[in-house]
């Protein structure tokens, strides 16, 4: 069953997967063309006051300006990386971890399409970058983006420990009814259990005393009780020895001791 799990694909995962790409990929190349047709070359333009600017860069290097000279390696990393995501998508179960790769897949080729297309040539093309923010030295564009968010996620995902089926591993904790997830697991029965096992320890069965066994208790026996228990007793003797006379004069001289002492029948304290 697990082999056949294995190997089965989600094709809705794959579906969305393959979706938000291209979305990415889309809007990434639109967004380039535009920078590229209708802004000067690094010279900033404001959007939102001083939060948020397009400029015009052209970036050889790697995501946010990273490594520049070194395009045909970044390249040849993009395109393995890019093989590699579109292998290791078939794993994939769950819609949120569609959403990721899909994010990175759409990034990485955003970003691959400029250095395999664009000037200066086939393999070292500049890829074109327009975002700038405070917060950043660099100037990005929205592939960089799109990348950055699907690590947020792959970050989030991976504290909570969500797998690629969409499911979230739980420590388990055999029982003897089964096996029950630990979080389910509730603690006042084994608190119960080891208040009961102290209490009982190094007490042995000679030392324990019953309510029933202490005079005055709930549930104490009466002197009627301990007269019906002598009668008995003396019923049973009676048909091994013969002497029923002395034994009903025996069991009323126990009886006048209980109730003087006020100690049970059988003379236990």
């Amino acid at each position: 069953m697990e082999a056949e799990n294995t190997g089965r694909v989600s094709v809705r995962a794959i579906v969305l997967l393959v979706a938000i790409a291209v979305v990415v990929l889309v809007i990434d190349q639109l967004a380039k063309w535009w920078v590229v047709a209708n802004l000067p070359y690094r010279v900033p333009r404001d959007v939102v006051g001083s939060l948020l600017i397009f400029e015009y860069d052209r970036n050889p290097g790697a995501a946010f300006s990273i490594g520049t000279g070194s395009t045909w390696i970044f390249s040849i990393v993009g395109v393995a990386v890019l093989i590699f995501v579109i292998w290791y998508a078939r794993r994939i179960r769950s819609m949120v971890w569609a959403l990721v790769f899909g994010l990175v897949l759409g990034g990485l080729m955003g970003n691959l399409s400029d250095r395999l297309f664009r000037p200066p040539g086939f393999g070292v093309g500049e890829v074109v970058d327009f975002l700038r923010i405070p917060l950043l030295p660099a100037i990005f564009n929205l592939a960089d983006s799109a990348i950055v968010a699907a690590m947020i996620l792959f970050l989030i995902l991976t504290i909570l420990g969500v797998g690629l089926d969409g499911r979230r591993a739980s420590k388990a904790v055999a029982t003897a009814g089964g096996t029950v997830a630990a979080d389910s697991v509730v603690d006042d029965g084994s608190h119960e259990g080891g208040s009961a096992a102290s209490s009982g320890a190094g007490v042995s069965d000679g030392d324990i005393r019953l309510d029933a066994d202490v005079p005055g208790a709930p549930g104490a026996r009466t002197e009627a009780d301990a007269e019906g228990d002598a009668t008995s007793r003396s019923t049973e003797n009676g048909g091994g020895t013969g002497t029923g006379g002395e034994t009903d004069e025996r069991a009323q001289s126990r009886v006048a001791r209980v109730g003087d002492t006020g100690l049970p029948a059988d003379g236990r304290a």
